[in-house]
């Protein structure tokens, strides 16, 4: 199978399976902080008004958007913001490096972010409900 020539049709599948990846994975970081689930040590006694319950929030809120790919572009803003956000308050002051200072997730998450804000969701979105079809 020649995969070049299937990368045009192929690309706006494999843009929404990374999008619904990115977006489960990103949920465990809020449904930790909010809910206790997974369970992380350093969330407990959690308080809802704090940075951290602030970020548990907007991440359980824009991960759900993003999962079922509903305004998927402004969210993605939004979470990208926090990221670099999360990356300044919690990491950067640590060291020079994001190696050094364990920020490389947070960065990472920014990058596919606005990723998702400058391409869209790709297939399997609510935000495609209704959308003409891709020519």
């Amino acid at each position: 199978m020649d995969w070049s020539r299937r990368a045009p049709e192929l690309a706006p599948c494999l843009l929404g399976v990374l999008r619904i990846g990115a977006a489960v994975l990103f949920l465990q970081h809020g449904t930790a902080k909010l809910f206790g689930v997974p369970h992380v040590a350093m969330f407990d006694g959690l308080t809802l008004f704090s940075l951290l319950g602030a970020a548990g929030i907007i991440e359980v809120v824009g991960g759900l958007l993003l999962l079922f790919g509903l305004f998927t572009r402004p969210a993605a803003v939004v979470l990208a913001v926090e990221m670099a956000v999360a990356y300044g308050v919690a990491h950067a002051g640590k060291a020079l490096l994001p190696i050094h200072n364990q920020g490389e997730l947070a960065l990472l998450y920014m990058l596919v972010f606005i990723y998702f804000a400058a391409a869209g969701p790709g297939r399997f979105a609510l935000d495609r409900a209704g959308a003409r079809p891709e020519i």
